[in-house]
């Protein structure tokens, strides 16, 4: 099998930021492929890991990854947003770090009938949790054109959503979007896309919306970090990965918020007044961590 994740994205700075020397418990919101994970146990035997993921396939690779560390490990298939309920699993008086990874593993990329690239000719799949109904496909083929245009605009960022969305169910009532090739002729279609340097292909911002409301990806971000951070002892880490501008804003605003005096007392201290992105070596080594951004704040 390929090596997916072996080299985690900002690894040394994740580490960094989450003092993951300390003796106790690291929670894994996203745990994916345990790259993370697996140097946090590596580097300090009085680590504990507990790792949350909705990809039951990832999990499984993720428990072999981390075998000869089982003893410190503990997994779990559930959405890390749910993580608070496991009152009785996580001692959170031992929580030393938490880290949340908020981008999709090149395992899944990577993997055409997940549907997640559009490189890749794939079902119009793309959950995260495949116990889950709601599929792209069935977005696709159901939703109005009205809210199809606004997911496009809203977690996309495109322009003429109203076009694009005119133009799917127009194809979807010819039974003409069958796949992800279909999808990526249709948006290049659209666009009259002609490659260019430093332009993002629209299909991968189609891609990225349909995802997004495919897997619910933003909803309760921002209250789920207030929550763990209240929840959480002094001196805890929080250590945030995004890897587009929607998540990394609802981030920033969280801990902005979190960090104000104005109506209640500060809940954490700011440890990263910008975003810490990766190094031209890294990119050149993974060239998809180019987006990627971390924030990182610590409980008071």
């Amino acid at each position: 099998m390929k090596d997916y994740g072996h080299t985690p994205v900002l690894l040394e700075e994740v580490l960094g930021f989450l003092q993951a020397s300390r003796p106790g418990v690291y929670i894994d919101c996203t745990v994916g492929l345990g790259g993370h994970a697996l140097e946090i146990l590596r580097r300090n035997p009085g680590a504990r890991i507990i790792g949350f993921d909705l990809d039951e396939t990832s999990l499984q690779e993720a428990a072999k990854r981390l075998a000869d560390y089982s003893s410190r490990v503990k997994l779990f298939q559930a959405d890390f947003r749910n993580l608070l309920e496991f009152n009785r699993i996580i001692p959170f008086d031992e929580v030393k770090g938490v880290l949340i990874d908020l981008g999709i593993s090149s395992f899944q990329l990577d993997n055409p009938e997940r549907g997640f690239s559009f490189n890749l000719e794939g079902p119009l799949d793309m959950r995260m949790d495949r116990r889950q109904k709601t599929t792209a496909e069935k977005i696709l083929m159901t939703y109005p054109e009205a809210r199809l245009a606004e997911i496009f605009k809203k977690y996309g960022e495109l322009h003429h959503t109203r076009l694009l969305a005119k133009k799917i169910v127009s194809q979807r009532k010819l039974g003409l979007l069958r796949n992800t090739t279909d999808l990526k002729k249709l948006v290049e279609e659209t666009y009259r896309w002609v490659p260019q340097k430093n332009r993002v292909h629209p299909a991968a911002k189609v891609f990225q919306a349909l995802r997004i409301e495919v897997n619910q990806e933003l909803k309760g971000l921002d209250e789920f970090l207030e929550k763990l951070a209240i929840r959480c002892s002094p001196g805890t880490r929080i250590v945030t990965i995004s890897f587009h501008s929607l998540e990394d804003r609802l981030v920033k605003r969280a801990f902005q918020n979190l960090a104000s005096s104005e109506n209640r007392k500060p809940v954490v201290r700011i440890l990263t007044k910008k975003p810490v992105t990766p190094t031209p070596e890294e990119i050149a080594a993974n060239s998809r961590s180019h987006s990627a951004k971390l924030r990182a704040a610590e409980r008071v």
